[in-house]
């Protein structure tokens, strides 16, 4: 058994953080990064069965067109998506009271819907990109034990010698996305790769109130290819999906849509219908 410090519930019994437990979780889950964003899904489910709201991190469970979705917010950035995804595969495949692994490992199907800079010259603001490969400059999957297989290490060495970080940095890691869910979802989507940031300024090459370190990180990410892919976006999320769902077994995908081009310098300040249609989308094709 699990000390109560290390697997830590709710008074109600159910995961500390997202009040979620086996029963009020759907096996499709769509993140998305603004809580206020879950309330939309009130007009779009048939029904709603569930909700829980703690802190940023906002969950509605419901149907739509017969088929049963979690929708759930996760705040910004990689230390978030280290709660959430760990305590979504303890919901779905741990027995709260004990610890102990249920019998029958339940894989997930995780789709993150968020927003991006895009960062080459044809992807205007407006654009839906997925992510087949995520690069992470956070570091978080480094702290977890996994074989070497699980994760993309090649991806990371060529990118890591090609941007040409500071030794002071994270190393990068790279995991790929879930083959059955690019297929559903995004088989007619432009697809490439997502690096994924610590930060939204310094980190992502913004020269605001205190310059950073790298002054021209977008042209060497933008400069990145493999295997015919390139680097299409810059974000705070994927990496931490993918490499975690990696290591526990479930299949996930980020579908972003580009507010802001990095190169062009452009931004997309109202972008509610454009993303109200990415999520229609995705929830259609999900269902069927």
């Amino acid at each position: 058994m699990k000390k109560d410090s290390e697997l830590v519930l709710a008074s109600d019994g159910s995961v500390y953080h997202l009040h979620l437990t086996h029963d009020t979780l759907a096996d499709n889950v769509l993140l998305v990064g603004d809580p206020g964003r879950v309330d939309m899904f009130k007009s779009v489910f048939d029904t709603v069965e569930h909700e829980a709201c703690n802190r940023e991190l906002h969950s509605l469970t419901g149907l739509y067109h017969g088929v049963r979705f979690t929708a759930l917010s996760t705040g910004m950035g990689c230390d978030n998506i280290d709660i959430v995804m760990t305590e979504l595969d303890a919901a779905a495949n741990l027995d709260l009271h004990t610890g102990e692994r249920l019998g029958n490992h339940r894989q997930l199907r995780l789709v993150r819907l968020g927003t991006c800079g895009g960062l080459q010259p044809d992807l205007p603001a407006g654009t839906f990109v997925a992510s087949r490969y995520a690069i992470g400059l956070d570091g978080l999957l480094h702290y977890y034990q996994h074989d070497a297989s699980v994760l993309e290490n090649a991806v990371a060495e060529s990118f890591a010698q090609h941007v040409r970080l500071a030794s002071e940095m994270a190393y990068p890691y790279a995991a790929h996305c879930g083959e059955s869910l690019l297929e559903c979802v995004a088989h007619d989507l432009r697809q490439g790769i997502t690096v994924t940031a610590p930060g939204f300024y310094g980190p992502q090459g913004r020269d605001v109130c205190v310059r950073p370190r790298i002054s021209d990180l977008t042209e060497r990410l933008s400069s990145f290819q493999w295997q015919g892919y390139n680097v299409c976006n810059l974000e705070m999320e994927t990496s931490a999906i993918y490499g975690m769902s990696q290591l526990m077994g479930h299949q996930a995908l980020t579908v972003c849509l580009v507010i802001a081009n990095r190169l062009a310098g452009s931004f997309l300040n109202d972008y509610h219908a454009e993303m109200r249609s990415m999520i229609g989308m995705v929830m259609e094709r999900l269902a069927l």
